[in-house]
């Protein structure tokens, strides 16, 4: 049977009519998606301009369903969720990114450092410690150690974050001696609690070579020769603080005259507090040298002198229970006021979150910031 020719002639328009349509239509459909996903794009950073996270995220979750391999957004969702405490959502948008094999090894890495940072925000430490490790090498890797620091301070682990900080020193990431001289003293009070006192004495010497200008180390230092009957060499100690870290004399003043008593080196010391005193007038060092003279007008001076450098209502209340007034009960009561009064003055302060307490920290129980509270009382800020 003869082949007939018709239908081909007539049939090849027809293909090409059918295939013509058929791509113009995703042509328009791809078009449409295209400006949806750009437009849902704009609608969440409107969004997220105006503060509005919630409309924010539910915007950029349409344009991911848009346009599904698009790491920006992807990165996007996963900060936003953050943000908003929604860890697990954070935490598998960016583990979706990096089950992805087309994703480069910048993106990689950065979706790993974001990961690691969903588990910090979400207090899970070891997993955040184990993302953050596998950040070696990469462009992040300042970062990762600066967030495993803190993990390792945060678990009081402090041969790891001594490990971690002298990496960080040797990068020149900055100085980060005096940190390490607050590791030091930390495994230093450990050993003396576990019975160790050579250990404690060998890393307290380590903390004040590595950074003399700290007065932790000294202070630390001084109290453990002192608590093994050395008052000379704990004496000693003092001075060194003054001579490295006269900043911090107010923390040990009435250490210093503990021990001066001890050594029979009161007019040492009443020297080296007066020097103190002129240079910067303290109610820790006032309060030191009234404790080292016997004779009561002696004392009133002390607190008269502090009163005519600075006025203050601790030192008022101190001066005031050395007098007698004319009336016993009014004395009393003026006296119980003046104590009530100034007992909020004698707190520390910290200067980066501004938690008071009544004693000293070195790093704040607040921010976990390192010395941060200054050698002064409230009332001297």
């Amino acid at each position: 049977m003869d082949f007939d020719f018709t239908w081909l002639l007539w049939g090849l328009p027809l293909a090409f009519a059918l295939g013509w349509g058929a791509s113009r239509l995703d042509l328009r459909q791809w078009r449409m998606e295209s400006r949806q996903a750009p437009k849902a794009y704009f609608r969440g950073l409107n969004h997220l301009l105006n503060e509005q996270q919630d409309q924010a995220i539910d915007a950029f979750i349409e344009a991911v369903q848009g346009d599904p391999d698009t790491a920006e957004l992807h990165f996007a969702l996963g900060n936003l969720f953050r943000r908003r405490g929604d860890y697990d959502r954070a935490v598998r948008v960016h583990e979706h990114l990096l089950s992805r094999a087309d994703l480069g090894r910048k993106d990689r890495d950065r979706a790993q450092h974001a990961l690691a940072l969903d588990f910090l925000k979400a207090g899970l430490l070891d997993r955040a410690e184990a993302a953050l490790h596998k950040l070696e090498g990469s462009a992040f890797e300042g970062e990762a150690l600066l967030a495993l620091l803190g993990i390792y301070e945060r678990s009081r682990d402090w041969p790891q974050a001594k490990q971690i900080a002298q990496r960080l020193e040797d990068a020149e990431q900055g100085s980060f001696a005096t940190r390490l001289a607050h590791y030091l003293c930390e495994e230093a009070e450990l050993a003396q609690r576990n019975g160790d006192s050579a250990q404690a004495l060998r890393l307290l010497e380590e903390a004040v070579q590595r950074a003399p200008q700290l007065a932790r180390g000294w202070m630390a230092l001084s109290a453990h020769k002192a608590q093994a009957g050395d008052a000379v060499g704990a004496f000693e100690a003092l001075l060194r603080l003054n001579q490295h870290a006269p900043q911090g004399l107010p923390l040990a003043a009435r250490a210093m005259a503990d021990l001066a008593r001890q050594t029979g080196r009161q007019a040492e010391a009443v020297a080296l507090l007066q020097a103190s005193h002129e240079r910067a007038p303290s109610i820790d060092i006032t309060e030191a040298l009234a404790s080292l003279s016997a004779d009561n007008e002696v004392v009133r001076n002390h607190y008269l002198a502090h009163l005519e450098r600075e006025p203050s209502l601790v030192i008022t209340a101190q001066w005031l229970a050395g007098e007698t007034l004319s009336s016993a009960t009014a004395q009393a009561r003026v006296q119980k006021a003046l104590e009530q009064a100034s007992a909020p003055l004698r707190r520390y302060r910290c200067a980066a979150c501004g938690f008071e307490a009544r004693q000293h920290f070195w790093q704040c129980p607040g921010c976990q910031a390192w010395d941060s509270y200054p050698a002064r009382r409230v009332e001297e800020l």
